[in-house]
């Protein structure tokens, strides 16, 4: 027998550092994390960079050999410097809110236990703090009450929050030997959504095989929100078809111009004619904290199923979306899987054997609920209600701004934080005969070129919509350190642009 150590792994084979060396490193890692947040103002909102450019500087070649912790935060620098700063105040592209101190360290709290929430076994306390997630941003919305609770998970984003929603729908109204037997020779199913749904709609339908042309995109009033009249003629002629109309999707704050659709009145659509009723709330349904827009969402308590994002518009980290829904057992019944003997829970007690997979596709979870829960412990509901409603009011700043300009056309007046506007070469505006299609057409190209422009320049950060046939820029404002002097400057930054195109 050699005296081996029992109580060691050979000393290559350990991935253990030594707490001085963790003492360095957190340390280093915890200052370069305060400089970015320090000096992301001053930051490009966009880098100069190209393709190829980080990979070249940080190499690709598959380390055989550690390296020094200084030589790993150099690279890291690098990364972040050949980075789009979301964070940025001048970040209008996406509703993609900056992350918050809190929410950043509680991820690296929640990566240092790295629990797998997919039950109460396997993440006791993980799964107490996701569940009691759940209930606050239910009751954040207005979701839910005491004799109907709320009941949901957390998911990667919007998207595997809407697709999760579709799943639950269609399993409450399709034969039940469809999760066995598949969809063969089943009738076809149909799904009502506005023509300003957000694309994970019809790649969910495709996804569950139901096709995309099966999702029937409903047309929209002036203010861009579902045209309920003609949901209620396209879902009366698929019927008189012979389709199966189960679900209807509105949208509390619509991709392109934040548009809240009219809940209520979709609502009464969907009890007239049996549909679940889903609410798409990914970017907006957080905005019914602020109380001047919570009129907006009559109507959001009586969806079947409601999706929401807090890396939109609750300043936490990517991922983390969040599906609330009423019927427990209806989403059990889509997901519930009791053949895998390596999953079967023997707890008795109720709470103890609860398990997320039961209620969504994902096994491997990771614990997501943590940066949620620690930034609302650290903010409090009511100063996080705040900043969402400076960021509409910052929109509402903006709109106002457009349309008072001459150079500038305001193309979809902002209801929650994001607006759509153009820039219109002074004079051309008070033109009595108007823009003709032709020069319509160029100022699509001009503003594409802008935008193009603008965001090369690192100053500002613009996206862009198209409503009614035309090119629009489109600001986004979901961001806590976004001023009226962003707004104002941004404006500039556009008019310096087109200066240089015209």
């Amino acid at each position: 027998m050699s005296n081996i150590d029992k109580t060691l792994r050979p000393a290559d084979s350990s991935l253990e550092i030594s707490r001085a060396a963790l003492d360095e490193l957190s340390s280093q890692v915890t200052q370069l994390v305060a400089d970015y947040y320090s000096q992301i103002r001053s930051l490009p909102v966009f880098p100069e960079t190209h393709a190829g450019k980080t990979s070249g500087q940080l190499g690709t070649l598959l380390p055989t050999e550690g390296e020094s912790i200084a030589d790993l935060l150099e690279d890291c620098r690098r990364i972040l410097s050949g980075s789009r700063h979301n964070g940025h105040p001048r970040f209008f592209g996406y509703v993609a809110s900056p992350s918050t101190a809190p929410g950043a360290f509680a991820d690296l709290i929640a990566s240092t236990v790295n629990v797998n929430v997919t039950s109460w076994r396997s993440g006791p306390a993980a799964t107490e703090v996701e569940r009691t997630v759940i209930g606050w941003l239910a009751e954040m919305i207005g979701y839910g009450n005491d004799n109907q609770k709320a009941h949901g998970l957390l998911t990667s984003g919007g998207s595997m929050a809407n697709f999760t929603a579709l799943l639950i729908a269609h399993r409450a109204n399709c034969d039940p030997q469809v999760s066995q037997a598949g969809l063969w020779n089943s009738q076809p199913m149909t799904i009502y959504a506005s023509s300003e749904i957000h694309m994970s709609i019809p790649k969910a339908a495709d996804l569950l095989g139901l096709g995309r042309q099966n999702v029937r995109l409903v047309e929209c009033d002036g203010r861009f929100r579902m045209n309920v009249s003609d949901l209620r003629e396209r879902i009366a002629a698929d019927l008189k078809n012979g389709l199966k109309p189960f679900c209807v999707v509105g949208s509390s704050g619509t991709v392109n111009t934040g548009a809240v659709d009219p809940l209520a009145e979709i609502a009464d659509v969907a009890h007239e004619f049996d549909l679940w009723f889903h609410v798409d709330g990914a970017y907006g349904a957080l905005a019914t904290l602020d109380q001047s827009k919570r009129p907006l969402f009559a109507g959001l308590e009586r969806a079947d199923s409601v999706s929401l994002d807090p890396h939109k518009w609750l300043y936490v980290p990517l991922d983390s979306g969040c599906l609330l829904f009423r019927d427990e057992a209806r989403a059990r019944a889509a997901f519930s899987f009791d053949e895998a003997d390596y999953i079967k829970v023997h707890e008795q007690n109720e709470d103890e054997a609860f398990a997320f997979w039961n209620y969504g596709p994902e096994l491997s979870r990771r614990f997501r609920a943590l940066k949620i829960w620690l930034t609302l412990r650290y903010y409090g509901v009511d100063r996080i209600a705040a900043a969402i409603s400076e960021d509409n009011a910052l929109a509402a700043y903006l709109g106002e701004r457009v349309a008072e300009a001459g150079d500038f056309e305001l193309l979809a007046a902002p209801e929650l934080s994001i607006c759509c506007f153009r820039y219109v070469p002074p004079g051309l505006l008070a033109k009595p005969e108007g823009l003709d299609d032709a020069f319509n057409s160029e100022l699509d190209e001009l503003n594409n070129q802008i935008m193009l422009a603008v965001q090369r320049g690192g100053r500002a950060y613009l996206s862009s919509a198209t409503l009614g046939g035309r090119f629009a820029l489109r600001a986004c404002i979901t961001n806590f350190r976004t001023t009226r002097a962003d707004i104002d400057q941004t404006l500039d930054i556009i008019r310096d642009a087109a200066r240089e195109l015209e």
